[in-house]
C-alpha cells in the first residue's frame, strides 16, 4: 500500500487565497445576482403551484441555485472555516457577521418558494407526489408538505430568521469564544508545568497519569467556573428563544421540532430513549468493573474515560492515518480512495492550537464545495477513533455527492452517526484483532468506554435536556445551581455509585455545544446501535457492503425508516434497539471473562 503524502493543515486556496481576496466580493455579487434571478422569475407567479410541468422547471432551477450558489456561496463557507481555526480574530468575526447578514437577507427573500409550495392544497400535494416528472424531488416535497403546518407566513419567517442571530447564534458564539481563548498552567506528561489552551486541557483530562489528569480537571473546572454566570444567561436565553419558536410554530414538545427536522417518527426516538434508559444497569455494572480494575472504591467524575491497562502508547498522527487508511481500503476501495484524497489535498486540519475550535468535525456546505475535516489530534487512542469517526462522515458526504442532487445532499440527524460509528468500530476491531490478551483487555475496556459514552451517556444527556426544557418552561428561569443539580442527577442515573459526582462536574453542561443544538444527542445512540447491525452483516458476508454503500449514498432521498426497511432493518421495533444493546452487553460479558482469566478481578 502506497505511503500517503500527509498535509496537516487545511488548504483553503481552493476557495480563496486570503481574507482580502477581491474574488470574495465577486463571489458574493454572483450569489446575489443568481439568487435574485430566481426570485424575480418566480416570486409573483403561482402557475408552478398547479402544474407539475412548470413545477419541475422551477425545482430544477432551485436545485441548481442550491448546488452552486446558496445564500452565501464560497464566501460564507470560507469565513466560517477561518473562524473555526481562529475564533477570536475580530477581522474574521466581522467578515463572518457581514456575510451572515448578507445570507439572511437572501434567505428571507427566497424562502417564499418553499413556503408557498408547502402550502398547496392536500389534493394538489397528492397530484405532485404521484407525478413521474417530479419523482426526483418526491421526498423533498413530502418533507415540505409535512413541515407545512409549522411554517409561518413569509413575513413572519423573515422575522424569525432575523432574530435568530441575536437571540441564538451570537450567544453561542460568545460562550464558545470565551472558552477558546482560555489558557491555564497544568502538569504535563513530561512532569513539567506548561501553559495549555482549552483543547489541550480537555485532552489531558483523560491522561493515565493521575497528577496530569487531576491538574487538567482542576484547570478545566476553573475555566468553566470563571464563565459560569455568562453560561447561565446564555443557556436561559437560548432556552427562551426555543420556547418562543416552539409556541409560534405550534410544537407541543420541545423535541418535536428535532424529530420533524430529522425525518424520524417521535415514537421511534421515544422507544430508543426508553430502551437505553431501562438498561442503565449495564453502565453502572461497567463502572463497578472499572473501579475494581483500577483498585479503587469509586472513580472521580473526570476519570470515567481514563484508559485501562497498557494503552499509554502514543498514536502519532501519521501512524493513525496509515492504520485508518488500511482499514478503510480493506472495507471498500472507494473508501480508501476518498480517505487518501482528503489527506493529500489539505482537507484535514490535524492539530490543536490557540483559538481553534475544540473537538472535531467533518463539514460540508454546498454540494459543489469540498468537505473539510477538523481534528485536534493529541496522540491518544481516542484521537485514532476520532479520525475514523470524522472520516466516516466525510465518506458518507462524498458518496451522497456522487449519487444525489443538491436538495438531497445531507443526512438527517437520526442516522448521521451511522457512517461515523461504522468506520470507527472497524478501526477498533483491527486493533483488537492484532492484540495479545493483556492488550486486548485494555482495548475492550476502551471500546466499552466509547460505546457507553456514545449510547448511554448521550441518552442521559437527552433525558437531561428533556428535563431542562421542561423545568425552564415551568419556572421561567433556571439558576446555574438548578441546572447543575439537574445535570448531576442525570449523570448519576447512568454512572451509578461507582463514579463520584466530583466538585465542579455539575458545571460540565456549560461546554457541551450539542445542548444548544437541541436534542441532537440521541443521534449518537441511534447511529451506533444501527451501525452495529450493519457491522454484523458485513462480518458475516462482505458482499453486504453493497447495501451499506447504498445506504451511505441515499442522503435525504427517503426517510431513514424507509431506507433501512428496504435493507431489511426495521428501526421502529422496540426489539431492534434491544438487540443493539445486547451487542454492548455481550462485549461487556466477554471483557469480564477475560479480566477473570487474567486474574485482574
Amino acid at each position: 500500500m502506497a505511503k500517503l503524502k500527509i498535509k496537516n493543515n487545511w488548504d483553503l486556496d481552493t476557495l480563496f487565497k486570503s481574507l482580502d481576496d477581491p474574488k470574495i466580493q465577486e463571489n458574493l455579487e454572483i450569489v446575489k445576482s443568481e439568487s435574485y434571478k430566481f426570485i424575480n422569475k418566480w416570486k409573483d407567479r403561482d402557475d408552478y403551484l398547479k402544474d407539475p410541468t412548470i413545477l419541475i422547471e422551477a425545482l430544477d432551477e432551485y436545485e441548481k441555485w442550491n448546488a452552486k450558489f446558496g445564500t452565501d456561496g464560497n464566501a460564507g463557507y470560507y469565513y466560517y472555516l477561518n473562524h473555526s481555526l481562529n475564533q477570536n480574530d475580530p477581522e474574521i468575526k466581522a467578515k463572518l457577521n457581514k456575510t451572515t447578514d448578507f445570507a439572511t437577507k437572501i434567505q428571507n427573500d427566497i424562502q417564499f418558494f418553499e413556503i408557498k409550495l408547502s402550502k398547496v392544497s392536500k389534493d394538489q400535494q397528492k397530484k405532485f407526489l404521484r407525478s413521474k416528472e417530479l419523482a426526483p424531488y418526491k421526498h423533498f416535497l413530502e418533507k415540505l408538505f409535512e413541515h407545512a403546518k409549522h411554517i409561518l407566513s413569509e413575513s413572519e419567517e423573515k422575522i424569525m430568521n432575523l432574530k435568530s442571530t441575536t437571540s441564538y447564534s451570537a450567544w453561542i458564539r460568545m460562550v464558545s469564544g470565551l472558552y477558546a481563548k482560555e489558557e491555564r498552567e497544568v502538569f504535563t506528561e513530561e512532569k513539567t508545568k506548561e501553559l495549555k489552551n482549552f483543547s489541550d486541557i480537555l485532552g489531558l483530562i483523560s491522561s493515565k497519569d493521575k497528577q496530569v489528569r487531576d491538574s487538567a480537571a482542576n484547570a478545566f473546572n476553573d475555566i468553566l467556573s470563571s464563565h459560569l454566570d455568562v453560561a447561565e444567561n446564555e443557556i436561559n436565553s437560548v432556552l427562551q428563544d426555543k420556547k418562543t419558536n416552539d409556541e409560534i410554530r405550534g410544537f407541543t414538545r420541545p423535541d418535536q421540532a428535532r424529530h420533524l427536522a430529522d425525518d424520524v417518527e417521535t415514537k421511534i426516538v421515544d422507544s430508543l430513549v426508553k430502551v437505553v434508559s431501562k438498561n442503565f444497569r449495564i453502565t453502572q455494572d461497567y463502572y463497578n468493573l472499572k473501579a475494581d480494575l483500577f483498585g479503587v472504591d469509586r472513580l472521580e467524575y473526570h476519570e470515567r474515560n481514563v484508559e485501562y491497562g497498557g494503552l499509554d502508547k502514543k498514536y502519532e498522527y501519521g501512524h493513525a492515518v496509515d492504520l485508518t487508511y488500511k482499514v478503510f481500503d480493506h472495507l471498500d476501495k472507494d473508501f480508501g480512495k476518498i480517505f487518501k484524497r482528503f489527506i493529500e489535498n489539505g482537507q484535514v486540519d490535524a492539530y490543536p492550537k490557540k483559538g481553534k475550535v475544540s473537538g472535531a468535525f467533518a463539514i460540508y456546505h454546498l454540494i459543489t464545495q469540498p468537505v473539510f475535516v477538523l481534528l485536534n489530534h493529541t496522540n491518544q487512542l481516542n484521537d485514532v477513533r476520532t479520525l475514523a469517526h470524522e472520516f466516516g462522515h466525510a465518506i458518507n458526504d462524498e458518496l451522497i455527492r456522487k449519487a444525489q442532487h443538491s436538495l438531497n445532499f445531507g443526512t438527517p440527524t437520526s442516522t448521521a452517526e451511522v457512517a461515523s460509528t461504522f468506520m470507527e468500530d472497524f478501526v477498533m476491531q483491527e486493533l483488537m484483532d492484532q492484540a495479545d490478551d493483556e492488550y486486548k483487555l485494555s482495548l475492550m475496556m476502551s471500546k466499552l468506554d466509547q460505546d457507553i459514552s456514545t449510547i448511554f451517556r448521550q441518552i442521559a444527556f437527552y433525558n437531561f435536556e428533556t428535563d431542562l426544557h421542561k423545568q425552564f418552561r415551568e419556572l421561567g428561569y433556571l439558576s446555574k445551581e438548578q441546572i447543575g443539580s439537574l445535570f448531576q442527577n442525570h449523570m448519576k442515573s447512568y454512572m451509578g455509585k461507582a463514579v463520584k459526582q466530583s466538585p465542579g462536574s455539575e458545571n460540565w453542561w456549560t461546554y457541551v455545544s450539542h445542548f444548544r443544538r437541541f436534542f441532537y444527542v440521541y443521534s449518537y445512540a441511534s447511529g451506533l446501535l444501527i451501525s452495529k447491525s450493519l457491522q454484523s452483516e458485513v462480518k458475516k458476508d462482505k458482499k453486504f457492503m453493497v447495501k451499506v454503500k447504498k445506504f451511505l449514498s441515499a442522503g435525504l432521498s427517503d426517510s431513514p425508516k424507509n431506507i433501512f426497511m428496504n435493507m431489511g432493518i426495521d428501526i421502529s421495533k422496540n426489539d431492534f434497539w434491544e438487540k443493539g444493546i445486547g451487542e454492548v452487553e455481550n462485549l461487556f460479558d466477554e471483557t469480564k471473562k477475560l479480566a477473570r482469566k487474567l486474574k485482574k478481578i
